[in-house]
């Protein structure tokens, strides 16, 4: 299945990848957790490992509102992919998605704790 694949402070990648559990958790170094993403297209999650954070796996993405405000960051490796409704497989992104996706998180982040809140700056990478 096609998704697309978003490591931390690096550029969006489209893989092909199996459609097994092994796959994923490979991707994403352990177990997986999908998230939905209120925001945006209800078809599409997010799909992270679940103990990222707990891992102190590098921080990757955040996650905002339709404001713009963020709510969450994600720790480590994640990728997207479809997730038909009513089912509990996971399918590939269409193209439309993909581009929609690759935008979203076109641009890596670097996040710091200044005066107990964090701050999120965008990374340029080539």
């Amino acid at each position: 299945m096609r998704v697309l694949v978003v490591e931390p402070e690096c550029r969006p990648e489209v893989k092909e990848i199996d459609d097994s559990l092994s796959a994923m958790q490979e991707i994403v170094g352990g177990y997986i957790q999908a998230v939905h993403l209120d925001d945006l297209d209800d078809s599409v999650v997010l799909v992270c490992n679940e103990e990222g954070k707990f891992m102190n796996l590098p921080a990757n993405r955040g996650l905002r509102d339709k404001n713009g405000q963020m709510y969450d960051i994600v720790c480590g490796t994640f990728f997207l992919c479809g997730v038909p409704p009513d089912s509990d497989h996971f399918t590939g992104l269409t193209p439309e998605q993909i581009e929609r996706y690759r935008e979203r998180f076109y641009t890596p982040e670097m996040f710091w704790g200044m005066d107990g809140h964090i701050v999120c700056l965008p990374l340029e990478v080539d």
